[in-house]
């Protein structure tokens, strides 16, 4: 475990990003793409030429993305002294959970969305049928990725129902979202909706690296608070951007959430009073991180990150 120190900044800015860091998010950034890359190589062997399902799985990953979440899967796991190809099969489990949400989230059912990262959304390419089959797909094989022999049976028992956990509020919050478009704006729904829906895989990718690395119960709590912080910066973000931000940057359509009556952040409380709540947020991330001193420096700038992005 690494020692408690005190000399952690208290607040990180949109802006505080040293330049470092941009190198060390394209590296663990790389990092998950080279995994992914392996690990898609088999799955397209193995599912076959029978259908274009192989193609469809691959479609949603090719697009790119950020990979925020399994780099905190393995950046949770250094801090707390574990090494990153143990919980690479962790990581990749949990972005495979996060792609089948997103080939989802897109159908016409859903958010009825055309463009994701500025392609075409699964169902555009391939159908409605066989994107809810590559979304289920995906969702069925994240679970194998954790039963693999690199975890023994305890820990894959633990990794498997942190997953089960998360991906269960991340519905749970789709749900609400879904249903929150024929209600009056309510900030109570709003948090909800954004604990559950986008936070909910942020903690469950820092206990995913804890696990991996046997922290103890204290380092756990930490990153998962920290998680859960982050993870609700990222979404206000997401709706302020989707408020002011432009299509051709942001990569998808924007202000689809007024036109919908959507539960968010801007609509509960206005865009400036959003951006603040936001920074309040990565604050508490920052502050969630004590424990470990230094040695969480890159989590505390991913923490500012979340808001300094553009799209």
């Amino acid at each position: 475990m690494p020692s408690v120190q005190s000399d952690h900044p208290q607040t990180v800015r949109a802006d505080a990003c040293v330049p470092g860091f941009a190198a060390w998010l394209d590296t663990a950034r790389s990092e998950v793409e080279r995994a992914l890359d392996t690990h898609l190589i088999e799955c397209t062997t193995a599912l076959g030429s029978r259908s274009r399902l192989a193609a469809a799985v691959e479609y949603s990953f090719r697009v790119g993305g950020k990979r925020i979440r399994p780099i905190l899967v393995l950046e949770c796991g250094r801090v707390c002294g574990g090494a990153g190809e143990r919980a690479m099969p962790a990581a990749l489990a949990l972005e495979f959970v996060h792609t089948f949400s997103l080939i989802h989230d897109d159908l016409p059912a859903m958010d009825d969305d055309d463009l994701r990262r500025g392609q075409p959304t699964n169902h555009r390419v391939f159908g409605e049928g066989l994107a809810i089959l590559a979304g289920d797909w995906l969702l069925a094989h994240a679970f194998r990725l954790v039963a693999t022999p690199r975890y023994d049976g305890e820990l894959a028992a633990a990794l498997a129902r942190t997953l089960a956990d998360g991906t269960e509020r991340m519905i749970a919050g789709q749900a609400a979202d879904l249903a929150g478009m024929a209600e009056v704006t309510d900030p109570g729904l709003v948090r909800y909706i954004h604990e559950n829906k986008t936070a909910a895989l942020l903690e469950t990718a820092c206990r995913l690296g804890a696990l991996c690395a046997g922290a103890d119960e204290p380092a756990t709590a930490a990153l998962t608070a920290y998680g859960r912080h982050v993870g609700l910066a990222f979404q206000i973000a997401d709706d302020v951007l989707d408020a002011t931000g432009a299509a051709a940057r942001v990569g998808k359509a924007v202000r689809k959430d007024a036109v919908v009556s959507k539960q968010t952040y801007p609509a509960a409380f206005g865009t400036d009073e959003s951006r603040v709540r936001a920074q309040a947020e990565v604050d508490a991330a920052v502050g969630a991180l004590a424990l470990f001193g230094q040695r969480a420096g890159r989590l505390r700038e991913l923490a500012g990150f979340v808001l300094a992005r553009d799209h």
